[in-house]
């Protein structure tokens, strides 16, 4: 390694008043979370009803006028859709997320493997259903199954969101495997 040129070396006195490098406050504390567009796009994912900008901006941890041009951005991406102008309120576009998802798993599995994820999930299904007797998750009465059951309320809900999961997953799936998705981006899920 070169030396460095005289008048870049510290003299005696610089080298006396050297900082405290140890009472400076960490990288990490500096830097901390992800890059705005994650925190505004983490914040949109948390929305399940209009939310006002300034509402944005706050779970997002940044200013106003930041979530505003993010909410912008993101709305001409499909990400979020405007539901009223003034106030202004947005809510995530969730026909975009899915097609997000069955794009993701596209490129991510073969449909090979796409076939074997939708054949263990359907039979997790055939299993629910057997289960708690009904065709669908909405179809259970919790409290009732619980109680016929002698099982906690909280096991029998936590069965019951997996089901949904699972066939929110068989759904995801299936228009993965059938391109069913493809150029769906920035219409709007129905109501």
């Amino acid at each position: 390694m070169k030396e460095p040129r005289d008048e870049l070396k510290a003299d005696s006195e610089e080298r006396r008043d050297a900082p405290d490098f140890d009472a400076l406050t960490p990288p990490e504390d500096v830097v901390r979370g992800g890059r705005t567009r994650d925190n505004f796009f983490d914040a949109i994912l948390t929305l399940g009803s209009p939310t006002t900008v300034e509402e944005v901006a706050e779970r997002a941890g940044h200013g106003v006028d930041a979530a505003r041009e993010y909410l912008k951005w993101f709305e001409r991406m499909g990400v979020v859709t405007r539901v009223t102008e003034s106030p202004a309120t947005y809510e995530r576009n969730e026909a975009y997320l899915q097609w997000r998802r069955v794009q993701r798993l596209q490129a991510e599995y073969s449909q090979d493997e796409l076939l074997e994820f939708l054949q263990a999930a359907a039979e997790r299904d055939d299993a629910y259903t057997t289960t708690f007797d009904v065709e669908a998750p909405e179809d259970v009465s919790i409290a009732a199954y619980a109680r016929e059951h002698d099982e906690p309320v909280e096991d029998v809900w936590e069965d019951v969101s997996r089901w949904m999961t699972t066939q929110r997953r068989i759904t995801l799936l299936e228009r993965a495997l059938t391109g069913a998705d493809d150029g769906l981006a920035g219409q709007q899920s129905p109501a």
